[in-house]
């Protein structure tokens, strides 16, 4: 009776208390291990660089020490003159409109392409069918940036472009030069980001599409709606919370517009309008030495993205949507 007791004092003892950290922690060790390499890629990639934040309110020069940290302490504190010196320049109206003009427009014309192109994928009936056009449509995605920009340079350049010439026959000497013409930047910036990446961003909309109930199509077809009626007032609805999220995400980007698209784009006679913020760091930073500018450019960009997903999401969630958090 003894030994009975004893047994049962040592297992209630080893037995970790339900809702503490321990047994959180013994229950699901491996998931906790598996997350370990992101945890590790997080920090080391988009934490520790935070560090350099501190740049933005220096005058910073990378001889003022003999290593990267040397010259982060030894550094003199300007406060906010930097940030003065960025906001007052005569680049930065520029750079906001030209940023502004590209993510606009890539909001009003690229962001419903996705979900236009699953909503048509999702009403093909033939299985093979669907599964190549989805292939197809895949396919672009996966091609680097530097192939897409020496494709559009092989195509609408005029002394050999297919397209440019194939527009010279119907217009004659009124064919647009999409190359060099700053009219067209955001178009052709645009239509690059339309063939790209459309196709890659149907895998969301297609996965919330998947999750639909049959029987409410099953009804609406007994109730006499046709297949318009049908994704109107079923589908759409239905992938409206992640339209919503989505497009919270994309307003935070507002400023982010991609610098390697940009920058394999630009030539002397679109600069105008072709010098965005992603540039100008690159320019400034890494060509022109001036890190203090380009960082607080860089930290400008970042405040105004979590301003903007911030503010978009309480949006939502005014308008009765769960929102990103």
């Amino acid at each position: 009776m003894t030994k009975t007791k004893t047994a049962a004092r040592s297992s209630t003892r080893k037995k970790p208390v339900n809702g503490t950290w321990k047994h959180a922690l013994q229950s699901h060790k491996w998931l906790y291990i598996l997350i370990i390499p992101g945890v590790a890629y997080m920090i080391v990639f988009n934490f520790l660089p935070m560090l350099g934040l501190v740049m933005a309110f220096q005058d910073f020069s990378p001889y003022n020490g003999d290593s990267a940290i040397d010259a982060l302490i030894h550094s003199p504190f300007v406060g906010l003159d930097v940030f003065k010196k960025f906001f007052t320049g005569p680049d930065f109206w520029r750079l906001l409109k030209n940023t502004l003009s590209i993510s606009i427009a890539s909001l009003i014309f690229y962001f419903p392409m996705p979900i236009i192109l699953a909503l048509l994928l999702n009403e093909i009936r033939c299985s093979w069918y669907k599964r190549v056009s989805q292939t197809l449509v895949y396919i672009p995605h996966f091609i680097s940036m530097v192939i897409v920009a020496s494709l559009t340079y092989q195509l609408f350049n005029t002394s050999d472009g297919y397209i440019y010439h194939l527009l010279q026959q119907v217009m004659g000497k009124n064919a647009p030069d999409f190359l060099s013409d700053s009219g067209l930047f955001v178009p052709l910036i645009l239509g690059q980001n339309i063939w790209k990446e459309t196709g890659y961003g149907t895998i969301i909309f297609l996965a919330a599409l998947a999750g639909v109930d049959v029987e409410l199509y099953e009804a609406a077809r007994v109730d006499g709606a046709g297949r318009w009626k049908q994704m109107w007032h079923i589908t759409l609805p239905a992938i409206k919370a992640t339209i919503v999220i989505m497009l919270i995400l994309k307003v935070g980007q507002i400023l982010n517009t991609g610098y390697e698209q940009i920058y394999l784009m630009q030539n002397s006679m679109n600069r105008t309008v072709s010098d965005v913020f992603d540039t100008y760091i690159y320019t400034k930073g890494i060509e022109g030495g001036q890190y203090s500018l380009s960082t607080a450019a860089g930290l400008f960009k970042s405040l105004v993205g979590m301003i903007m997903v911030i503010g978009a999401n309480k949006l939502a969630k005014l308008f009765g949507e769960s929102g990103l958090y």
